[in-house]
């Protein structure tokens, strides 16, 4: 979810959604039951519904897929069929978007009739419940991250996803086929939609429509994967350096040093960021090779600038002292 402004300047959520067939062809599930509707899901969290077959249902939110493991199906088979009808029927009356049977567990009789009375899909897997549960809430967690598109080019440069921005006509685009004919990877160009897909992490992705494309102002439309072969392009990368390129102004005073570091917001997160002034003779594809190197240098704990600034600082102090 991300918050939008309505025109009242009002918050307003916007949810995102993710179709419970793509979770069953994702996570190879088995389907018991299932209804002819497409069912989508939207919320990454999930239920183990122990306390809700007791009879106990504050704080229950119906959206979550319900996961029976060991501990639920152990207590249904203690009951009696009428017992355990009454305990599901009372869990499937919230209108539950799924229940999921892990370690290959049977549904009961009464669990098959109430999901056909409800229209609730009903699954297996024979995963153990915490794996399943553990592999399924990292799949929902990137499906259903916060998301937003950006105009730039995003390229895996050694390792490190490179969001490279500036405004059109820039050379964007131009400096991204440098880098792919050194070896690097387009994941995105023009349009790059970027997930939050934790805490601490951004991962961009291309739209379908135009992945593995590129746009050359004077040649036109590149497919660069038939050009330059599968190795040249990627799904998705995560998000390590943002580049921002400006044109060159005369008499404007660049950072030289790099003491200081540059962070640009999105979706809430702070990104290392460099501003790169473009004119004719620098050779961009090199400057973001040595940028992408320089900042896992950093990020390994080496900062050369600062290095730099110790040993002016040492030499000066052995001068004062002689």
């Amino acid at each position: 979810m991300r918050p939008l402004f309505t025109k009242e300047g009002k918050i307003k959520v916007e949810t995102f959604n993710v179709e419970l067939s793509k979770i069953v062809n994702n996570m190879k599930l088995d389907k018991l039951y299932y209804p002819e509707h497409e069912v989508m899901i939207s919320t990454a969290d999930l239920n183990r519904p122990g306390l809700q077959i007791t009879g106990f249902f504050d704080y229950f939110d119906p959206r979550r897929i319900q996961v029976f493991g060991m501990v639920e199906n152990t207590y249904l088979a203690t009951l009696t069929s009428e017992e355990r009808y009454n305990a599901l029927r009372a869990l499937f009356e919230k209108k539950v978007s799924a229940v999921v049977m892990t370690r290959n567990g049977n549904a009961t009789p009464e669990m098959m009739k109430l999901a056909e009375e409800f229209d609730t899909p009903v699954l297996r897997t024979a995963q153990p419940t915490s794996y399943f549960t553990s592999t399924l809430n990292s799949f929902l967690n990137v499906e259903l991250a916060p998301r937003i598109t950006r105009h730039g080019v995003l390229v895996e440069v050694y390792g490190q996803g490179v969001f490279i921005m500036g405004e059109s006509g820039v050379g964007k685009s131009e400096a991204a086929v440098e880098l792919i004919k050194r070896g690097h990877r387009l994941v995105a160009d023009d349009a790059v939609e970027i997930k939050k897909v934790s805490s601490i992490s951004l991962v961009g992705y291309s739209p379908d429509i135009i992945r593995h494309f590129i746009e050359i102002r004077g040649i036109g439309i590149v497919d660069v994967k038939n050009i330059f072969g599968m190795g040249a392009v990627k799904e998705s990368e995560k998000i390590d350096l943002i580049i921002h390129l400006k044109t060159w102004e005369h008499g404007k005073q660049y950072d030289r040093l790099g003491l200081v570091d540059e962070y640009t917001n999105i979706l809430g997160l702070d990104i290392p960021s460099l501003t790169i002034p473009v004119r004719p003779g620098r050779n961009l594809a090199v400057i973001f090779e040595v940028a992408a190197m320089n900042n896992r240098q950093k990020r390994m704990g080496y900062n050369a600038a600062e290095e730099l600034n110790r040993r002016f600082a040492e030499h000066l102090g052995n001068m004062s002292e002689n």
